[in-house]
């Protein structure tokens, strides 16, 4: 006499290899992408605070709040160029009439 065949059953837990969406997405790493694009430093400073609390909570977000890191950096470098480039050009020109 065989064994019967073991039926799967429904389980009420994804498989693992899944993410797990039932945590909330981190409202630091939201608002850091969103002020990244406004003033890059609030984006930068609410990123690694972001990044922080997500590596402690394990939130959702990780990637807007690098994304914002990233874009932060990038426009800060693009800035400092942009003025050191204005500067040596003479287009700020203090106390000519």
């Amino acid at each position: 006499m065989t064994e019967p065949e073991s039926i799967p059953t429904a389980s009420s837990e994804p498989p693992a290899e899944y993410p797990d969406y039932t945590q909330p997405y981190n409202v630091l790493a939201v608002l850091a992408f969103v002020f990244v694009w406004l003033t890059i430093i609030l984006g930068l400073v609410f990123g690694y605070i972001a990044l922080a609390q997500i590596k402690r909570t394990h939130q959702q977000g990780r990637g807007l709040a690098l994304a914002a890191v990233i874009l932060g950096w990038i426009g800060l470098a693009t800035t400092i160029i942009v003025l050191i480039v204005a500067a040596a050009a003479g287009w700020f020109v203090v106390g000519q009439s």
